[in-house]
This record gives structure tokens, sequence and C-alpha cells, in this order.
């Protein structure tokens, strides 16, 4: 009844941007934090960052300063802005939804940042 998909990944060389969007639809009465994590070939799933209901923010050390997180809530949208890319950017990106108590993923899109 839930689904989140993730759109805008791609290949792009480092230094370069791109702009991530989780489109949230189903049957979500209420949406809390939502955020972005990723998974390197060969690595666990990491937190990239997150956004509360409210607009507050929460980044990984590894971008803060090139990644920006963002929320429309009438549209139950969610993006993330990605300059100054490095290859150790590189990985699947998963959107992911706290409502209530249940917490929901997308399928994650493709970011592959060569050198």
């Amino acid at each position: 009844q839930v689904r989140l998909v993730e759109s805008g990944g791609g290949l792009v060389q480092a230094g370069g941007s791109l702009r991530l969007s989780c489109a949230a639809s189903g049957s979500m009465f209420r949406i809390n934090t939502m955020g972005w994590y990723r998974q390197a070939p060969g690595k666990q799933r990491e937190l990239v960052a997150t956004i509360t209901s409210g607009g507050s923010t929460n980044y990984a050390d590894s971008v803060k300063g090139r990644f920006t997180i963002s929320r429309d809530n009438g549209k139950n949208m969610m993006y993330l802005q990605m300059n100054s890319l490095k290859p150790e950017d590189t990985g699947v990106y998963y959107c992911n939804v706290l409502s209530g108590v249940l917490s929901y993923w997308g399928q994650g899109t493709q970011v592959t940042v060569s050198s």
C-alpha cells in the first residue's frame, strides 16, 4: 500500500552534481522523519541525511557542506541535492520514511561517480 520511488541517479564525474527525488504514495496516515541512506558494494547501508516534519536536518559528516536534504510535505516529496560529488559517494541511494511506528523503503537509485 505504501510506495516510495527514488529517481535522479546516474553517472557523473567527480565534482559534478545530482539531484535525487523521492515520491511517497499510499496509505500513510502520518509522515514523521524522512531520510536518505546509501549502500556501496561490499559496505553496510549508511545514513546520509534525515529531515523531520518540522524541517530539522541531520547529515553524515562525510556529506556535510556538499549535500542538502529537503522535503515538500504537501506533495509528500523529498529531495537530496548532491554537489561536489566524490567517487566514495558511489552507491545505491535509498529513500526512507517513518510513518508512526513503521519504516518504509524505496527500491533505490544508483549513483556512480567516476574519477
